[in-house]
């Protein structure tokens, strides 16, 4: 396969039946669009990251809430707006090792402003102002 031609055979698999990869890099190659792959990797490469440093600060989250909301444990806090207002402390992840981020900045928000802005682009196609 040539290098930089943007296109994978359409047989190409692993072996599974799943033909994963295939549609994996079909998605992908959906994506880059007309961009360059060599400036498109830097686009993937930094989404993986922030899914990556998401998931871990997420994850992270819902430890500290479990912690903040069960009873029996000594930083047990009663009222729901201080658990959230704790689990948004910056030292909590910073001593774990793990990136905080700020609300604008979390998978799922940015993958809730995709959603609407690919909605809103497939409705200005069925309106025919694109």
């Amino acid at each position: 396969m040539k290098k930089g031609n943007g296109s994978k055979p359409k047989n190409f698999t692993n072996g599974s039946d799943l033909n994963f990869e295939a549609q994996l890099w079909a998605a992908a190659d959906k994506l880059r669009g007309h961009m360059d792959a060599s400036e498109y990797k830097h686009v993937c490469l930094g989404l993986i990251f922030l899914k990556y440093i998401s998931d871990a600060f997420q994850e992270k989250r819902e430890q500290l809430l479990f912690v903040f909301s069960d009873p029996k444990s000594e930083w047990f806090i009663k009222e729901e707006p201080q658990r959230a207002e704790a689990a948004e402390n910056r030292d909590e992840y910073l001593a774990a090792n793990v990136f905080w981020l700020p609300p604008e900045a979390r998978w799922h928000t940015i993958k809730a402003k995709s959603q609407i802005a690919r909605d809103r682009q497939s409705h200005r196609r069925r309106d025919g102002r694109d």
